[in-house]
């Protein structure tokens, strides 16, 4: 089995990235073809592999300022054509799906999400906070986009989704079914403490974007005067900032081996936003520390009601603050907490996507076999 591994973009560390650096170490041979590569931007061992990129790379400023460019990613994939492989495997959450490939061929698609501002432009407008005349400017673009975006989901073979949300998103948006393999998670990093070693204080980690919610969070934990930490860094800062009390501390960007302890000791993560997936409520849980997220999104797949975690149902700071004030961190136990992350562990993601790859190409193989051979040796056998 020829296998190609394809990535909308590489100039920039995220979730997407973590599970194409699963997929290239199960598939160690296979080349990663990608619309932009800034290898300065990436971990250093990402410069061992087979990356090829399509003209998109060498457009002006392209690897610092991707989104100007967003016309040109689906012509670009469109004119793109793979050949000689039996197996295409996109990892998408743009337009990288819209490839073209030999017909005998076989596309996985492993979707992160349905290209979000093609599909939810408006939650995606209201998230970055744009002015109102951008709206006016990219609504007629994205109405070709999604014409465009939806034949390209039909070219795709099959789809795999990373969580149930997404699997309805696919069934929505491009009308698909969808296997739902959940993303990689290395929860061997995390480990629970020792009770009595758990600290007094909730804690986020998280890109700082308005789409995250992280104010809803700073405004409950505010109001009720609860020490709250903030991890990670982003161009909320400021905003976030200025609605803090001073129960809430930036601790800014915290580094890999700094982020197991800051979990196993927190009193509880803190998940706001709407994810399609959410790798920190899985992390926080394999620390043994519950979660109290929006219900919504991945967390509907990775939390459990009254044994990992708590929900709470509308995106306010009342809602958090009413789940916040009858929360009991005690109520939880750390070992019943670790067992449900590690459904979510980097093995278990290794074993179902090898496999499901592999089955799907044996009977791609025998349908494809009986499509091309001779009609009447077909039914003979």
């Amino acid at each position: 089995m020829k296998l190609a591994l394809v990535h909308d973009w590489l100039n920039q560390i995220g979730g997407a990235e973590d599970v194409l650096d699963t997929l290239a170490r199960i598939y160690p041979a296979s080349p990663v073809y990608t619309s932009i590569y800034a290898p300065q931007t990436m971990p250093e061992h990402f410069r061992n592999w087979d990356i090829r990129t399509l003209w998109t790379d060498k457009l002006p400023a392209i690897r610092r300022r991707h989104q100007m460019y967003l016309p040109l990613y689906p012509l670009a994939w469109h004119n793109f054509r793979l050949s000689d492989y039996d197996v295409v495997l996109s990892n998408k959450s743009g337009f990288c799906h819209g490839l073209q490939f030999d017909s005998r061929a076989l596309h996985i698609c492993y979707c992160l999400a349905p290209t979000r501002y093609v599909w939810q432009l408006d939650n995606y407008l209201a998230g970055e906070e744009l002015p109102p005349f951008a709206s006016w400017l990219i609504k007629p673009l994205v109405s070709l986009l999604r014409s465009w975006d939806y034949a390209a989901a039909q070219r795709v073979t099959h789809f795999v989704a990373i969580s149930s949300a997404i699997k309805a998103r696919i069934r929505r948006f491009y009308n698909r079914d969808a296997e739902v393999i959940f993303p990689p998670v290395n929860t061997q990093r995390f480990q629970p403490v020792p009770l009595d070693a758990v600290e007094d204080y909730y804690l986020i980690v998280s890109r700082l974007a308005p789409y995250k919610r992280i104010d809803l969070a700073i405004r409950a934990a505010s109001e009720l005067g609860l020490p709250l930490k903030i991890a990670g860094a982003g161009r909320d800062l400021e905003r976030l900032r200025a609605l803090a009390g001073d129960n809430v501390e930036f601790l800014g960007y915290v580094a890999d081996d700094a982020l197991p302890q800051l979990m196993a000791k927190c009193k509880a993560l803190l998940f706001p936003g709407l994810e399609d997936f959410g790798i920190t409520p899985v992390q926080a849980q394999a620390a043994g520390r519950p979660v109290i997220a929006f219900r919504g999104g991945g967390a509907l797949d990775t939390v459990v009601p009254a044994e990992t975690g708590e929900f709470f149902t509308e995106a306010s700071a009342d809602a958090l603050k009413s789940v916040l004030l009858r929360f009991d961190a005690g109520a939880y136990d750390p070992e019943t907490i670790r067992h449900n992350a590690l459904r979510f562990d980097t093995a278990l993601f290794r074993e179902r996507i090898s496999a499901y790859v592999e089955q799907a190409w044996q009977a791609h193989q025998k349908r494809h076999k009986f499509t091309y051979q001779d009609p009447v040796v077909a039914v003979e056998r």
